[in-house]
């Protein structure tokens, strides 16, 4: 008579089923618990030069102005989902002007203080310089491509343009320099590093919901991205 749990001799010794066979047969490596980066940050001159120096090689790659960080795989996957989701819910499809093409770079400049800016479009109306009032549409992202905040809805494409005005104490010292020389229509992608971002919480642009607010604050030590669009200098 068997106890209660007992495996019997039969059992133990009945071949394994396939499945058993194949997962065996696979070289799996133990799962990692990732320490979050936010944890691992450091002060360190050394730490800070390390994460600008892998943005600054990230921002090489020349990411697409409208997208994030996405998979092939993923953005084909979703492609084909588009006319279906356009025929049964029409106001859930992407606009037109969703542009998925990378922008050509006209040139790139690296200045004294770590900011890197690349010319994408040369506007043609009115020259941005020292101490003018200028409207801009904005888009922020981390140094890996993914998405902070905007002034223009990813979806809908309607924009809220924020006025700024081109004084060191009033907003980000880097986002200044991307401005400084700019003309009206004209479009501009910069790398920004911590020591030319935000180094008071109190500078602009920073949205004023909670939440976005929230979200850029957190990523203030990072090397940020920051795609501009002049529109009207003031």
């Amino acid at each position: 008579m068997s106890t209660p749990g007992a495996i019997s001799a039969s059992a133990s010794a009945s071949p394994l089923p396939t499945t058993v066979k194949w997962l065996a047969s696979k070289k799996t490596s133990p799962r990692v618990c990732c320490i979050p980066a936010r944890s691992r940050r450091s002060s360190s001159p050394r730490y800070e030069q390390s994460v600008v120096a892998k943005a600054e090689a990230h921002f090489r790659k020349e990411m697409p102005l409208s997208l994030g960080k996405v998979s092939r795989r993923l953005l084909v996957g979703f492609g084909g989902l588009i006319p279906s989701i356009a025929c049964i819910f029409p106001g859930l499809a992407l606009p037109p002007m969703f542009d998925m093409r990378e922008p050509e770079v006209i040139r790139t400049v690296k200045l004294a203080d770590g900011v890197r800016i690349q010319d994408i479009v040369e506007g043609t109306g009115a020259e941005a310089h020292e101490g003018d009032l200028v409207q801009l549409n904005y888009v922020c992202r981390r140094s890996n491509g993914y998405f902070v905040h905007s002034t223009v809805d990813q979806f809908s494409g309607e924009s809220t343009p924020v006025t700024l005005p081109l004084d060191e104490s009033l907003i980000i010292r880097g986002l200044k320099e991307v401005l400084l020389g700019m003309r009206v229509g004209g479009k501009r992608r910069a790398l920004i590093p911590p020591s030319a971002g935000y180094v008071d919480e109190n500078l602009q642009p920073i949205p004023d919901e909670f939440g976005p607010r929230r979200s850029l604050l957190s990523h203030v030590k990072e090397p940020l991205i920051f795609e501009v669009q002049l529109l009207k200098v003031l």
